[in-house]
């Protein structure tokens, strides 16, 4: 039997407003709520402790203003906490063992607590992330995939792209941080030419996929069986580069991909997806990416306000039946 009276513990970093509107509807809700960042907090006075006996599991989280007793923990909502990269005071290889020792000890407690709700359980969350099996399980389920291939080799590359007469497009397979002269650079998802397929493909592995004759885009926030959807229209074929250029309004879904998107949850054991589709003229969905831990706050107010109380009711509610 889950504990569905105890405290909401929201793992992420003290500048997450998406976290925030979720934290307002649990305020006014009355449920107590604890917001740790793992990766700082434990550096700056909170201080974690697990025992583990025959029988019994036992541990306490110590913050500035708070002691929580972690069998007390209703639900987990895993947003966005920085990394675990060790104390600043620390050094080369003394910062970098601080750090792995926090990451596989702290985060190993924060994923084990005894009948906690998680939204999403942090490695439910990474097993969701890789683009190869979030392709392969869309295949699965029914939805359309854009023909891809992800290749290290510059002759397969090259094929591909040429092969594909109405386009292809490039994809990093992670959102790594990339900066040009010092400045933060974001690679988006564009268009890719045969001219520009080189030996630098051998570099490590590419994401090419041929471009969808889409006529808008959708975002389908998942959280448990409850679907929202909005069409974005948007100049830009990667939609996120200019979002103040886009507009966002309501859609429905259509039956068979809700029920696609419930299997792939399933699937992946998840609470929570950012599922987003190209749509084409003729009312094909085609499946592009399901991001476990996806923003949505950008979301018309409306949108956005129905998802933080959806999120709101699965911390509420906790694992019990």
């Amino acid at each position: 039997m889950g504990n569905r009276s105890g405290s909401v513990l929201v793992l992420t970093n003290p500048l997450d407003v998406t976290a925030d509107a979720v934290l307002r509807v649990l305020a006014e809700r009355r449920v107590p709520v604890v917001r740790l960042d793992p990766g700082t907090d434990l550096h700056t006075g909170a201080s974690l402790t697990a025992a583990y006996r025959t029988g019994d599991q036992r541990g306490t989280l110590h913050t500035a203003s708070r002691e929580l007793d972690l069998s007390g923990v209703r639900s987990v909502w895993v947003r966005r906490a920085s990394p675990y990269e060790g104390p600043p005071d620390l050094d080369g290889q003394d910062r970098r063992f601080a750090a792995s020792q926090c990451f596989w000890g702290a985060g190993g407690i924060l994923a084990s607590l005894p009948d906690a709700h998680y939204v999403n359980h942090p490695w439910a969350n990474r097993a969701a992330e890789h683009k190869p099996a979030q392709l392969a399980a869309a295949q699965r389920f029914g939805f359309l995939v854009p023909d891809t291939v992800i290749t290290d080799n510059e002759h397969e590359a090259r094929e591909f792209v040429t092969s594909h007469t109405d386009g292809a497009v490039y994809k990093p397979l992670w959102n790594t941080p990339y900066s040009v002269n010092g400045q933060p650079h974001a690679v988006w998802v564009r268009e890719v030419s045969e001219a520009e397929i080189t030996a630098a493909v051998s570099v490590c592995p590419h994401m090419f996929q041929a471009k969808v004759d889409k006529a808008f885009d959708v975002r389908v926030t998942a959280v448990g069986d409850r679907l929202f959807g909005v069409r974005i229209d948007s100049p830009d074929l990667d939609w996120r580069q200019r979002q103040d250029r886009m507009t966002c309004t309501a859609i429905d879904i259509p039956e068979p991909v809700a029920r696609s998107i419930a299997a792939y949850l399933g699937e992946f054991r998840l609470v929570y997806g950012a599922f987003d589709f190209a749509m084409t003229s003729a009312g094909d969905w085609y499946f592009l990416e399901c991001n476990p831990n996806g923003q949505w706050a950008w979301q018309p107010a409306e949108t956005t306000t129905a998802i933080a109380h959806a999120i709101a009711d699965q911390l509420v509610k906790g694992s019990g039946t």
